[in-house]
Parts: structure tokens; sequence; C-alpha cells
């Protein structure tokens, strides 16, 4: 089998997982409130970790930065707040074509915190980004929801946690990172939803099940894919999300498709890809320089 098919399989499962994520968010968020979803998620996931965590063993659990692991997962809960905020009250394309801005904050905040420079293509993604961004909202022709706006903080959040990321993934396994998400986002999870606990009832732990297991194999399906195949190949791939959850929409909720949510995608898909394909293009920087 071609790397290029096994990356596209991959991807096929990181396309199923974020839908179904979706779809299953969508479907508990009228029966319990954010944090129960976001804590039951993580009871599923650190469950399913530590079933499989004698294939890997204890040495993938090491780490000399609890402290930044900490930081990442109080800014991804964030993010994911704000994400199933987002799913219940706007149409889901609507949520994943504002997640598509994640790339420009990350350009944004790495040139600010790491000392990344702003070459010709990120210059291009975040404008481009931003040009969708209004494209999406429409300020000034129409009322912004807020919760666009609390989504458009939740991509920041994500594209936070991807600057922690950056700083740990050279350390730690990519086992301790997702190991680490759960076990501390658990007990944040937990504190804020039982003051306003409801019990699940049988119907919906099979969702409860699917929140928990595709955030794992999203993720999962996701480093393999960029693991064996180039950025170019994985992120178009990655845009099929939108015409996916758009047709879920439709067929499942009755919701409208919007030409302004597809063309501001889009358009941020585009400033993404160049950017992608001039830094894959681009020679490898000389010892010692940073770029």
């Amino acid at each position: 089998m071609s790397v290029a098919l096994r990356a596209v399989l991959w991807m096929g499962g990181a396309l199923l997982s974020f839908v179904l994520m979706a779809v299953a968010v969508r479907e508990l968020a009228h029966a319990m409130g954010i944090f129960e979803i976001l804590f039951l998620r993580s009871v599923v996931a650190l469950a399913i970790l530590l079933v499989i965590l004698p294939r890997f063993g204890a040495r993938a659990l090491r780490t000399e930065r609890f402290g930044l692991h900490v930081v990442r997962n109080v800014l991804h809960f964030g993010g994911q707040y704000a994400w199933v905020y987002a799913i219940g009250l706007l149409p889901l394309a609507t949520v994943f074509a504002i997640e598509f801005t994640m790339p420009v904050w990350t350009a944004v905040l790495a040139a600010l915190l790491l000392g990344e420079r702003l070459n010709r293509g990120r210059v291009v993604m975040l404008v481009l980004g931003f040009a969708g961004i209004l494209i999406i909202l429409r300020p000034g022709l129409e009322h912004v929801p807020p919760a666009a706006l609390v989504m458009l903080a939740g991509a920041f959040a994500y594209a936070s946690t991807m600057i922690a990321t950056k700083r740990i993934a050279g350390h730690d396994t990519a086992f301790a990172l997702l190991f680490y998400m759960s076990a501390i986002q658990l007990p944040l999870g937990m504190a804020l939803a039982l003051p306003v606990w409801v019990t699940p009832r049988l119907a919906e732990w099979p969702w409860i099940v699917v929140v928990g297991a595709t955030g794992l194999t999203a993720h999962f399906c996701l480093a393999r894919a960029l693991r064996i195949a180039d950025a170019t190949l994985v992120v178009p791939f990655d845009f099929l999300r939108l015409p996916f959850i758009a047709a879920v929409g439709v067929l499942f909720y009755g919701e409208p498709l919007e030409f302004s949510i597809f063309l501001g995608a889009a358009v941020i898909f585009t400033g993404t890809y160049y950017s992608i394909r001039r830094e894959s293009r681009a020679p490898p920087a000389p010892r010692g320089v940073s770029s």
C-alpha cells in the first residue's frame, strides 16, 4: 500500500472521528451541561488509555515538564468548552469553519512566544485567515452570534495548546500527551460538573462512549497521517471535514447550507495550504539558525 493511500486512510479515520464526536456532543447537549460532557469524555478516554497502558509501559508516562502539561490542558479544556458550547448553538458547519482558523492563531503565537519568523507564506496565511473570518462572521452586515465569538476564542485556545505541544513533543511520548490530557482535565471537569450534575440515562451512555473514544482516535489518526505523509497531502484532506459535517447538519438537523461559510473556510484553507506548501519546498535552515 502506497504512503499516500495509507495517509488518506488514516485521515479518513480522523475525519470520521471528528464528525462522530460533533454528533455525539450535539445529542448530549440537550441532556446535560457542558462541564459534565467534558468530565465524562475524560473518564472514558482515561479508562481506554489505562487499559492499553501495559502495552506501552510506565516509561511512556515519564515527563520532566508536568507543569507545562498542566498549562497545556487548562488551555485545551477552555478550547473544548468553547467547542461544545458552539456545537449546541451554531450550525455544525459554522463551528468547523471557525475551527479552521487555528493555524492562523498558531502562527501569530509562534511568532510572539517562540520567535518564529513570519515569512511570506505565513503572512499570506494570516491575511487570508482574517479575510476568511470576516466572510464567515460578516460583521456589520448581520448580527454576529455570541457563540461564534466564543468558538473563535476556542480556536485561539486550541492554537495556544499547539504552542505548548511544540515545547513538550520533543521530550515526551505521544501516549503521555494523551494520558495527561485526560488525567488533568478529568478533575477540572468533575469540579465544575458536580454542582449541576444530571445523572445520564441509559440511552445517553453510547454517546458518552463515542465522545470519549473519538477524542482519542481523532488525535491518533491525525498524528499517524502526519507521521507518514507530507502536510501538503494531509491538510487538504482535513478540509473535507467541512462538507461532511455540513451534510450531517442538513440531513439530520435540518441546518441550511450557507455559501459564506464555505467561501470563508475556502479562503482560510487557501492561505494555510499556501504557507505549508511554500515551507515544504524551502531548503532546510543551516545548523544553529532558527526558523
